[in-house]
């Protein structure tokens, strides 16, 4: 009998129509398809990161409830910023009423503002800036080439950073897949503050642009990964939010199909997207997952579910459920 936390009782008990019911069938499935040996992939989108998502999603890697992500550069690097400053992070509950002096006051004072939460440069990004610079540095003067999340793993690993935790290190998601090596999948890495710090020394010539291995090679290793990782169970994509960090990985089924005419490699086995994204808007992000059927995603008997949430509450409650909370 399995022993169910009172979080998954609540869930069972009171989220049966519309939304909620998706919630809890999402999870269900999400549940099934790892008993039935298959492996997942969590894309995470928006600022997941920065909301904390790391309290259970961290757990979720160490349980073995995902074996692969996909993020954003934001969502790497925020986490880590999270993990060092913490303390020094400014929460604005009214947020909607910020006028556009009350923002430049917060630039003066070097916050940086998502939503409600505010993080602080010099504490958190600046605080890392030189730790990722020996990495990247030594990389260079040795001719070796890693990706983006290779060099973070390389700092948290090291335990060079450990005196600046200012969280329990147990919430830290990327401390916990760097701890279990799971693959992890950026896209779109320049796109993040730690992408412009990595650009500005490429500009004075102090690290070469070839050191940082780029998006299309995260594409090889993911394909080659998938094709390896498919042969006996299926593949589930989880997606939290939309973007890059969705579109992207989506597209190695179709790839293998399409552009390199393999036949045997399966479609991803479940799919379920947390979103806000209108549909008759024409964004991808938005689309209903049948739609990926034209695509060459996801099959018609694929489960699949979309949740119309928020992704900070949404997700949180399903890892829950996994987790038997």
């Amino acid at each position: 009998m399995e022993n169910k936390g009172p979080i998954s009782i609540f869930l069972e008990t009171h989220f049966k129509h519309f939304n909620a019911a998706s919630l809890v069938d999402a999870a269900q499935a999400y549940k099934r398809q790892l008993e039935q040996g298959n492996k997942m992939m969590i894309t995470l989108a928006g600022a997941m990161s920065t909301a904390e998502l790391g309290k259970s999603l961290a757990e979720m890697i160490r349980q073995d409830k995902v074996q692969i992500i996909t993020c954003t550069g934001a969502n790497l690097e925020e986490d880590v910023f999270n993990l060092v400053a913490h303390n020094h992070y400014k929460r604005i509950p009214n947020y909607r009423d910020l006028s556009p002096e009350d923002e430049k006051e917060l630039l003066d004072q070097h916050y940086n503002r998502v939503t409600d939460t505010c993080i602080p440069e010099e504490e958190a990004m600046r605080a890392i800036e030189d730790h990722l610079f020996a990495v990247w540095k030594k990389a260079d003067e040795n001719n070796q080439r890693f990706l983006p999340h290779e060099y973070f793993y390389q700092i948290l690993l090291s335990g060079e950073l450990s005196e600046k935790y200012q969280i329990d290190p147990k919430d830290s998601w990327l401390l916990a897949a760097a701890e279990k090596n799971i693959p992890i999948i950026v896209p779109g890495w320049e796109d993040s503050t730690c992408g412009n710090f990595f650009a500005s020394y490429c500009m004075t010539s102090a690290l070469k642009a070839e050191t940082m291995k780029s998006g299309i090679e995260y594409m090889l290793f993911l394909a080659n990964w998938y094709q390896e990782n498919a042969k006996n169970n299926g593949i589930g994509f989880f997606q939290i939010g939309g973007g890059i960090a969705g579109d992207f990985p989506i597209c190695v089924v179709p790839m293998l199909h399409q552009d390199l005419g393999k036949t045997n490699i399966p479609m991803w086995s479940y799919f379920c997207q947390i979103s806000d994204s209108t549909t008759s808007y024409g964004s991808y992000s938005g689309a209903v997952p049948n739609e990926k059927i034209t695509w060459g995603k996801l099959l018609p008997e694929t489960p699949k579910f979309v949740i119309e949430s928020d992704a900070t509450i949404v997700a949180p409650l399903i890892f829950a459920y996994l987790l038997n909370w």
